[in-house]
């Protein structure tokens, strides 16, 4: 199918009425022709504005365990086969954790995001995480707490949502037939089964994926549906930022049309859901990064995991003159 054939108005009212996209439409959205590519941000507006109006959620990321994963994902600093100029360091205290949480809130969040550079967690860990979980959710209870801390088990999560857990990240960062072209340590379906762990603990579920690894249009595609699939509450859609150091240091950069793209198949697929810019927005999309909201109702702010991002001030700026809203924060 070409985007020529394709009819974007009735498109998004299907999508609005709880219809899915063809295969080949969702291809044929990938390669949307630059030209046209404001009529189909218009279109995802539509679908957007249905379920968030012109809101945007403020997230932060906390780097809670740093540079020690045993697992070899060819994209990431922090991984065992990475020689990127990191900070190294283990498991930071409840109070470091907690600190994160205050200055999450006082920059404007509404979620806060602690990650792990690990396989998976280990009793010992969950034991800590849970006294985090306990101690922010207690001074902080309108914030939204997600936890990303690699492959976990269903009691795992059940324990950290009775501490106070909202949220699980867990991406599943490209296609079944690609994932073995990142990553060798664990599977797909390895990380499918703990978004099952995750939402069978009653948790929601944050999962997404990286564009821009070498994949092809069809991995894309594969993978935007598989978030469809397992009914994602939240999707974060990183763009790849190559780390020097990394396996994927010297990977092509991405067009900010392609971006868009890729953001506006992920909303068609995903209505209902949380849509995110992570990882790469600011370094892939450049001066385009304000249409990305047609398509998006969430972002980072003030860096990732071991790359910068733009604090909470300038994107607040960006968001308010692209036409959009900041959601409130949490409260202090």
């Amino acid at each position: 199918m070409d985007f020529k054939d394709l009819d974007l108005n009735e498109l998004a009212d299907r999508v609005l009425a709880g219809g899915e996209l063809e295969r080949a439409e969702a291809l044929a959205i990938l390669n949307c022709p630059d030209h046209r590519l404001p009529e189909l941000l218009a279109a995802t507006l539509k679908v957007r504005e249905a379920a968030f109006g012109r809101r945007v959620k403020i997230c932060i990321l906390r780097n809670a365990q740093s540079g020690i994963c045993p697992e070899d994902c060819g994209y990431c600093s922090q991984s065992r086969v990475s020689r990127a100029d990191i900070p190294v360091y283990k498991m930071q205290s409840v109070a470091e954790l907690h600190e994160g949480a205050r200055r999450a809130v006082a920059s404007g969040a509404r979620r806060y995001c602690m990650v792990g550079s690990m396989r998976g967690p280990t009793e010992r860990d969950i034991a800590h995480l849970e006294e985090a979980c306990r101690r922010i959710r207690a001074d902080y209870p309108e914030l939204e707490i997600c936890l990303s801390m690699g492959l976990m088990e269903r009691d795992q999560a059940e324990r950290l949502k009775a501490a106070g857990a909202g949220w699980i990240n867990h991406n599943l960062n490209t296609s079944r037939r690609f994932y073995p072209e990142i990553c060798s340590t664990h599977t797909w379906d390895d990380r499918l089964r703990t978004i099952e762990n995750v939402r069978a603990a009653g948790l929601s579920v944050c999962s997404g994926g990286i564009i821009g690894m070498g994949e092809t249009d069809e991995d894309v595609v594969d993978l935007a549906f598989a978030t469809r699939r397992i009914a994602a509450d939240s999707v974060p859609v990183n763009f790849l930022h190559p780390i020097p150091g990394t396996p994927l240091e010297h990977a092509p950069r991405l067009t900010p049309e392609r971006c868009l793209k890729a953001a506006c198949l992920f909303r068609l697929l995903n209505p209902r859901s949380e849509v995110r810019a992570a990882g790469g927005r600011e370094l892939n999309l450049g001066a385009r990064q304000g249409e990305i909201f047609n398509a998006v109702n969430s972002i980072f702010v003030n860096g990732y995991l071991t790359t910068g991002g733009w604090a909470y001030a300038e994107t607040r700026e960006l968001i308010e003159r692209a036409g959009f809203e900041v959601e409130p924060p949490a409260a202090a």
